[in-house]
């Protein structure tokens, strides 16, 4: 009990910024009251309630359970599970994240009003289908290179400047229709389930290594999960 209060004391302090900004406006700027004061106290109760509930629930269950499970994959000597993990982790939090299905439908109606692709509606449908696959499949594989880079020990700066430089190329010959949405699709895979999970699962697997520092190498997946979805969008755009 004594840490969930902890926990709401640091969700206050964390959203105090943001209430004085809306507020300053409201009140200084518009010179307006609240509209339905009663209702807007009611919900940022209920927005520290559940930041401070989710904080508690990362810190109680998926940071443990994703450390554990990676360092039971290692331990257990199997390489091929232990990738398929990383693929399975990175590809099913990215395909129901809700971010990245509201910016597919969105790509696909802008898309087809610049025709782009066709007007129909299954045209679209496909379209913010394969966009989703496409960039859920990239985090997969982003992941898999991630626990490949704790294993051999690389260093991380290569691969992230590399990438970056594959982009920049592919970016030259790809429809300029899929540029935008490619680079956001970097953005929109770091979900609130994603980055616990996927951080976790770099710590636990640089904790249970010999010789990997968790703070050197349990670090960086985050990167690749952004990186790797703008070279794969750029590669669909290209394709479709």
């Amino acid at each position: 009990m004594k840490q969930f209060l902890q926990t709401i004391k640091d969700a206050i302090r964390d959203l105090l910024p943001i209430i004085l900004v809306v507020a300053f406006f409201q009140l200084a700027v518009l010179q307006q009251p609240f509209p339905e004061p009663e209702k807007i106290l009611i919900g940022l109760v209920a927005v520290i309630l559940g930041l401070s509930l989710f904080i508690q629930g990362l810190e109680l269950s998926l940071f443990p359970l994703g450390e554990n499970m990676a360092g039971a994959l290692v331990r257990k000597g199997n390489l091929f599970w232990l990738l398929f993990f990383a693929f399975a982790l990175g590809f099913g939090t990215t395909i129901a994240e809700p971010a990245l299905i509201a910016v597919s439908k969105e790509a696909a109606r802008i898309s087809a009003i610049s025709g782009f692709i066709s007007p129909s509606e299954q045209a679209q449908s496909d379209y913010a289908l394969g966009l989703r696959l496409t960039v859920a499949i990239s985090v997969g594989v982003s992941l898999v290179v991630g626990v490949v880079r704790i294993l051999k020990g690389w260093p991380i700066h290569y691969i992230i400047i590399g990438g970056y430089l594959i982009i920049v190329l592919l970016t030259q010959f790809t429809p300029v229709e899929i540029i935008g949405v490619a680079y956001d699709s970097g953005g929109v895979t770091t979900s609130t389930i994603t980055v616990p999970l996927v951080t976790a699962m770099g710590i636990g697997l640089s904790r249970v290594i010999k010789g990997r520092n968790p703070l050197i190498d349990g670090f960086g997946l985050i990167a690749f999960a952004s990186l790797f979805p703008i070279a794969f969008v750029l590669l669909y755009g290209m394709v479709v």
